[in-house]
């Protein structure tokens, strides 16, 4: 594949509708509607289970079967208590950032659609500046407008109501792609665009290829820990986010040097496959695809772990992209990267094709 750009106008209607829609953590139903049918021209058939993951599936009656792989979730609040004078305050849903909640307009998702609000905050004017407090994620609170905890009840908000932010996507300076939950639509959006490539590119391969779109990671990987059971894969290719470490009170010494704009990220980690890493590395030289390397001490806290410690142990691989501002509402990566990405993980699947190399991590 030659290195122009591999999205189209198509790629990027999808992806900002993609990103647009809410998929919080156990509520990822209606974002995977919408990645299945973007994908659904390019696979042979569907696996889906009971949480939510969904796998296109292509060439499904090969024996080998290799995973390329996501995450749909996004962080979000769940309503855990609505006091009598109708402020409403919340636990997280996967790893939620208290520190930027207050002032920014949520959505509250009930039976009876999109209730609006606000987390509150007290005015500056108001508050002791000796001794400033900090966000605490027992004292943000959301204010829907109501007087009392009856017309909260009213408007369909209860205990257990999911809450997203609305930010939506846009692009800034031509070339970086900003919008909340990046981390890791992102990553179905790639994995998507790799299927894409096959088809039109009318590439066959002699394994099954099982693009999974895996739910609930935010909460421990749990999505990947299901779906990895049904799928019975041979080896794994995930992709994943990482943290941009360039940006203000980041330490590199603790952290590690990667930088949107300079390529995908390969990571060294136990649940790391050497000879499935390595094998990526070398496509990556082969094809002149920029990539940066990181270490990930014990695990990676990626649905790699999940899969690589599956049924006996699957050979496993992580390609990240790196992020910046991590679960934050304006999440940020650069489209060469990106673009860069789905090469990489494309033309790795062509060389374990070509070279039959598949069955070497057998």
């Amino acid at each position: 594949m030659s290195s122009k750009s591999v999205l189209n106008d198509n790629s990027i209607t999808f992806l900002e509708k993609y990103l647009n829609n809410a998929s919080p953590t156990g509520f990822e139903a209606e974002g995977q509607k919408i990645w299945m049918e973007y994908l659904k021209p390019y696979v042979d058939t569907f696996i889906t289970d009971t949480y939510g993951s969904a796998v296109g599936v292509i060439n499904p009656d090969a024996p080998y079967k290799v995973v390329i792989e996501g995450h749909s979730d996004e962080i979000s609040w769940y309503v855990n208590y609505i006091t009598d004078n109708g402020l409403v305050y919340v636990i997280r849903n996967g790893g939620s950032d208290h520190m930027i909640a207050p002032s920014k307009r949520v959505n509250i998702h009930t039976k009876n659609g999109i209730v609006k609000g606000v987390f509150g905050w007290p005015a500056i004017h108001t508050r002791n500046r000796s001794k400033e407090e900090p966000a605490k994620i027992e004292t943000i609170f959301i204010d829907l407008g109501c007087n009392t905890k009856e017309e909260v009840e009213k408007l369909g908000v209860h205990v257990g109501c999911v809450i997203t932010y609305p930010d939506e996507f846009m692009v800034l300076n031509d070339n970086k792609f900003v919008c909340r939950a990046i981390d890791n639509r992102i990553g179905g959006f790639m994995i998507a665009e790799v299927a894409r490539l096959l088809h039109e590119n009318k590439k066959k391969l002699p394994f099954g290829l099982y693009i999974t779109n895996s739910v609930q990671e935010e909460v421990g990987l749990r999505g990947a820990e299901m779906i990895t059971k049904t799928i019975r894969p041979n080896a794994a290719i995930v992709t994943d986010v990482c943290h941009d470490t360039t940006t203000p009170m980041i330490d590199k010494r603790i952290e590690g040097d990667t930088t949107i704009g300079k390529g995908p990220v390969i990571t060294y980690a136990p649940a790391v496959q050497n000879k499935l890493r390595e094998l990526i590395i070398d496509t990556a030289t082969a094809n002149e695809i920029p990539f940066q390397r990181l270490a990930s001490s014990r695990v990676t806290g990626t649905d790699t772990d999940a899969f690589a410690y599956s049924n006996g142990g699957v050979a496993s691989a992580l390609i990240s992209l790196p992020l910046r501002y991590m679960h934050t509402t304006v999440e940020m990566v650069h489209r060469d990267d990106v673009e860069n990405v789905i090469r990489l993980i494309y033309e790795t699947l062509l060389k374990m094709k070509n070279e039959d190399s598949y069955s070497y991590f057998s």
